[in-house]
């Protein structure tokens, strides 16, 4: 099969145009948590704020959900603990009421029982989405600042299959789990899930004093997630460049390529893959991967605070609004904070010059995040632009143009293609 064959598998495309709904609306329903997460992006507190969406307020931004068309975007429900509103439930059966699939992401605190999340279900929550940091109470709770988190999230997984709900399970990845992603991976695989997502911090509220990943380093676990794909169904949040490597993995696969060679990958990815293979997660029990979604800060996505202000991603902090007094339809299509983000020639630096721009576009909260600049390069990617050794391929992918053969050509050597990419990450 071509290259271009392989490119409805290697990304998925949005069915609607971005440029006029959104994929998914986020809604932080109030940032009150009892926990302390080191990577919190809403820096939660203990009370809820009066300043949040009261449950009218809450119902209206369903109906501006609903006036993107049918169907509407997915709606989740997050925080904070969404479990602190004492109208959760009633929002999620208006959703139904007005024609919006609810989610809820929910804090793994001793809210999260087995009777809460039976009613969640009967509501109509269509899908449940929980946090694992670490595949022990050790790693995971460290992380997030309450001991005897690891065990309620475990329970509350379980007892949300058992139900028969859908489970996305989310990982923050951190320097603290680096080495554990494979045994996290291996949990994911044994409880069972929909999805395993591995959210890249992004320097935003607590978030911002914790260390840095290399770009290296980035690569070495997307790369890590693309091969765990056959075994769970895996994406990544905030690492947009995980699409680039889907896309280079596809075309390497057809040429038989050696992609740690080509990609110069480093230490870290041996590691992972050897720990994953030791696990028993390289055997494969999924024929297809997951294909990454084409979805980005603005396009396609959008997040609404607990006061109403609207926001490209939770994780970029710059307003466009407020739905108390701008419908979130008008917000999105048209101002001009969500019109430049889809506008892919306004990236700066290597992501402006950069071939996978049109479907990667980095990160653009971890950008603003560090550089102030919502439009400069993503940090966390090393990619050097036009490196990769089969452009025809790469071209032919991203026009869906006609079909374009892999052609061979003498494989780069470590020294060669391989250091240089390298080289280009660690800059």
């Amino acid at each position: 099969m071509s290259a271009v064959g392989h490119a409805v598998h290697a990304i998925r495309r949005q069915r609607h145009d971005a440029g006029e709904r959104p994929f998914i609306v986020i809604w932080e329903s109030t940032r009150a948590c009892p926990l302390a997460c080191l990577h919190c992006r809403a820096e939660a507190v203990p009370d809820r704020d009066p300043r949040e969406l009261d449950t009218d307020a809450a119902k209206d931004l369903l109906r501006q959900v609903a006036a993107f068309g049918q169907p509407a975007p997915l709606f989740v429900i997050t925080g904070g603990d969404p479990f602190q509103r004492p109208d959760l439930t009633e929002l999620i059966a208006y959703g139904q009421e007005v024609g919006v699939r609810v989610a809820v992401s929910p804090s793994g605190t001793p809210t999260l029982t087995e009777q809460r999340l039976r009613e969640l279900h009967t509501a109509g929550t269509v899908g449940l989405s929980l946090s694992l940091d670490g595949s022990t109470a050790e790693l995971h709770d460290g992380f997030r600042g309450v001991p005897g988190v690891f065990r309620w999230t475990l329970d509350a997984w379980d007892a949300a299959r058992a139900l028969g709900m859908k489970v996305q399970i989310n990982t923050t990845v951190a320097r603290h789990n680096l080495h554990d992603l494979p045994d996290i991976v291996r949990l994911v695989a044994e409880h069972g899930a929909m999805l395993w997502s591995a959210f890249f911090l992004v320097p935003t509220g607590r978030g911002r004093s914790l260390g840095a990943l290399t770009p290296g380093e980035v690569e070495d676990v997307l790369n890590f997630v693309y091969d765990v794909g056959l075994t769970v169904p895996a994406k990544t949040t905030e690492a947009h460049h995980f699409r680039r490597v889907a896309l280079q993995r596809r075309i390497l696969a057809d040429t038989g390529d050696d992609a740690v060679t080509v990609l110069g990958l480093g230490p870290l990815y041996r590691e992972l893959r050897e720990r994953a293979a030791e696990l028993g997660l390289n055997a494969g029990t999924r024929r297809v991967r997951r294909p990454p979604l084409d979805v980005n800060a603005g396009r396609g996505f959008v997040f609404v605070s607990h006061t109403g202000t609207v926001h490209p991603s939770g994780f970029l902090p710059l307003g466009a609004g407020n739905v108390r007094e701008t419908p979130l339809t008008e917000i999105y299509r048209s101002s001009e904070l969500f019109t430049g983000l889809r506008d892919a020639d306004r990236l700066g630096g290597r992501c402006g010059a950069c071939e996978f721009r049109r479907v990667c576009g980095g990160s653009r909260s971890r950008a603003y995040g560090v550089t102030g600049d919502p439009y400069a390069e993503e940090p966390w990617c090393g990619y050097a632009p036009g490196s990769f050794p089969y452009q025809r391929e790469v071209a032919a992918l991203l026009s869906g143009g006609a079909d374009a053969q892999p052609q061979t050509r003498p494989r780069p050597t470590a020294a060669e293609g391989g250091k240089e990419h390298r080289v280009q990450q660690e800059r």
